[in-house]
């Protein structure tokens, strides 16, 4: 696919303005959308995102704008890069602007709020765009990092090989590749679990966890998802893969990631409000949270390490008391899969 297409993207976050340049830098007229008017006119007069990836120049030829209308009417992609809470609103004001055949990818990794039962942001789009080709982008992808282009992987993930051909044209370039998945619950499911895990890893290394530690959580944490994601129908080793393992580990020990850092902070005895009202925005593992203890509660989905979480952030549970819970708990197998299950 040689063409020039015309892309969307909404959501004027930190990934959603670096995936945006990346395609404008690819010469296909691309436009991002931001909610807020004053803050879309800001970037394109500045020509940088300053609330989240101040002091990077965008392509002159990125279009950013506030006029949904505007975005999408003619669009052949979009992606949708808003966070868990919004997404719904987003995709049905979206709604009668798609063309027939335009197709729709969410860069989104959380699951909706509670009110809507255990929904993917994909699975919302195949609930209110119904005929439209759909996709997952998922990886371990710090924004910050892609714009400064460093060598980054990502996946794609669609039924369809439309989709999955498309996304692969328009965001390839020297230093960001596109890996193909048609597992679409299996790699969204990755983005979001990892979230929580990522929390826990970043408690641990407040309490000055060492290297043992950090090594165990995170294999421990790689088990837990697949097992998850086994019960509800995805494929476990496509957590093997950037989506699942490579995104983990990215989250996992770093704080450039919001949810390590809520982690972090709640390592140093601060209060989980305090923490996300210094960060400006919800870390969506919080919300993930909630939403995975209910449903591995409601499938008997054997998972230690949420449920701790859980009981510190939520059940008034001391993290001492916790850790040593989770030490002289059931001791499982090592490699679940071995077996045959």
């Amino acid at each position: 696919m040689s063409e020039r297409l015309k892309v969307a993207v909404l959501g004027g976050g930190s990934f959603g303005t670096a995936i945006a340049n990346i395609i404008a830098c690819n010469n296909h007229p691309t436009y991002l959308w931001m909610r807020s008017g004053e803050q879309a006119r800001q970037c394109q007069s500045e020509r940088q995102n300053a609330r989240y990836l101040p002091g990077y120049q965008l392509h002159e030829q990125l279009v950013i704008t506030a006029d949904l209308t505007q975005a999408i009417t003619g669009a052949n992609l979009v992606f949708v890069s808003i966070p868990s809470h919004s997404f719904r609103a987003v995709v049905r004001e979206i709604r009668p602007l798609l063309g027939a055949n335009t197709m729709v990818v969410s860069t989104a990794k959380g699951i909706e709020p509670e009110g809507h039962g255990f929904t993917l942001m994909s699975q919302i789009l195949e609930q209110e765009l119904p005929g439209h080709d759909i996709g997952v982008l998922s990886g371990p992808n710090f924004a910050k990092e892609i714009v400064q282009q460093q060598q980054t992987g990502t996946v794609i993930a669609s039924e369809s090989e439309a989709v999955i051909d498309c996304v692969q044209q328009t965001l390839k370039s020297r230093s960001f590749r596109v890996y193909a998945n048609h597992d679409r619950y299996g790699v969204e499911l990755g983005g979001a679990l990892k979230n929580i895990y990522a929390i826990i890893c970043g408690m641990a290394a407040a309490l000055g966890a060492g290297h043992n530690t950090q090594a165990m959580l995170l294999t421990r944490s790689l088990a837990e998802m697949g097992r998850f994601a086994q019960v509800m129908g995805a494929n476990p080793m496509t957590f093997l893969g950037l989506a699942g393992v490579g995104d983990l580990i990215l989250t996992c020990t770093s704080d450039l990631s919001r949810n390590y850092r809520v982690g972090f902070a709640l390592g140093q005895g601060k209060q989980l409000d305090e923490i996300v009202a210094s960060l400006g925005q919800v870390a969506e593992g919080v919300n993930t949270l909630h939403q995975v203890k209910h449903k591995a509660d409601e499938l008997g989905v054997y998972m230690p390490l949420v449920s701790g979480l859980h009981a510190v952030l939520f059940e008034g549970k001391a993290i001492a008391e916790v850790a040593h819970g989770l030490m002289v708990g059931e001791q499982a197998d090592d490699v679940e899969y071995l077996r045959g299950n």
